[in-house]
């Protein structure tokens, strides 16, 4: 087993530190590669294949791809064998029109690739609304979960920013293809001024203009609308993961949130943690709704140092029923006739 080094508590961003006279590791490629599955593109970031350290996949959220985890990708690949793919509708992945965008088929896509892969197992991380499919994955899954780590993550509560929740709204799609008929220079324009005017836009200006751009397919546009739908509407999110955490009381949890996200608010990962003891939390402090890009090496040290000192989870049928029935349903004692 890989051992993997402990951040140093002196640094504030958690990064290890290296020896005096000695030079720090250099930051390990990135690839981008492909496959296809169900006659379907998956494209997806490969970093830190011969590392010899755990498995580790990288979950982006809406709008997004695996390019957001790029400051982090290099860092995590000195000791792990990272994936990070882009979703199905997202990235340079396919973007069926009649493709099934429910955080179900979201995670047994992810199920696909890891098998695809040769991979029997991983650590699955999950930011906003890819921890709504962390946590998807981690219930239908659990032979394949060996950690779960939540960033900023969705699904833990209803509460969602305004500019989310509008984009349930009957229309999406128009408003997208309007923009996306403005100049690249228009569009980065408008989406310095959103970040500044509008309350709880999802992401950085850079980061928005560049999801906008991502619209201009009408593939895209329709993965977009049909996801958002699927987990949002215009009272916020739908889908609520609190009631089967206790099915992870075998898995170690991380959770990670920043205390300026304006999108998801960060009180849905503190209550998260108290409902699951054995977890660990991370607070970044003066952080929005992306931890893993606003402080990468801090990001990358606290989930090192989570896969150095847990183990993997290992469940099976009888483990799994074990945790469905400790809180779960229970037969009564007196059968009813049918």
């Amino acid at each position: 087993m890989t051992l993997l080094p402990r951040p140093d508590p002196a640094r504030p961003d958690g990064a290890p530190r290296t020896r005096r006279g000695t030079r720090q590791s250099p930051a390990a490629p990135v690839t981008r590669r492909e496959i296809t599955l169900h006659d379907q593109r998956v494209t997806f970031l490969e970093t830190g294949e011969r590392s010899g350290g755990p498995t580790v996949v990288l979950l982006h959220g809406l709008a997004s791809s695996s390019a957001t985890w790029l400051p982090v990708l290099p860092l995590l690949g000195r000791h792990a064998h990272v994936i990070a793919p882009d979703l199905l509708g997202h990235g340079e992945s396919a973007k069926p029109r009649n493709g099934d965008y429910s955080l179900g088929a979201y995670a047994a896509g992810l199920r696909d690739l890891l098998v695809a892969l040769h991979l029997d197992g991983a650590t699955v991380v999950g930011h906003s609304f890819g921890g709504g499919v962390a946590m998807q994955f981690a219930y239908q899954f659990p032979e394949l979960t060996e950690r779960l780590v939540l960033d900023a993550s969705g699904g833990l509560g209803p509460d969602v920013s305004i500019a989310l929740r509008a984009a349930s709204l009957p229309g999406t799609a128009t408003v997208l293809r309007v923009l996306n008929a403005l100049t690249p220079r228009t569009v980065a324009d408008l989406a310095r001024r959103a970040v500044r005017i509008v309350p709880g836009v999802p992401i950085a200006a850079d980061e928005l203009a560049r999801a906008l751009t991502t619209f201009a397919d009408d593939g895209a546009r329709g993965a977009f609308v049909h996801t958002v739908r699927s987990a949002l509407n215009w009272s916020g999110q739908r889908l609520d993961g609190n009631g089967r955490l206790y099915l992870l009381a075998d898995v170690p949890v991380l959770l990670v949130g920043g205390t300026a996200d304006a999108v998801i608010p960060v009180a849905h990962t503190t209550a998260a943690h108290d409902r699951l003891p054995g977890s660990r939390l991370e607070i970044f402090d003066d952080t929005g709704h992306f931890p893993h890009s606003e402080h990468p090496a801090r990001f990358a040290g606290a989930l090192l140092d989570f896969l150095r000192t847990t183990s993997p989870a290992h469940a099976d049928v009888d483990s799994f029923r074990r945790q469905l029935l400790a809180q779960g349903p229970r037969r009564t004692a007196d059968g009813v006739p049918a």
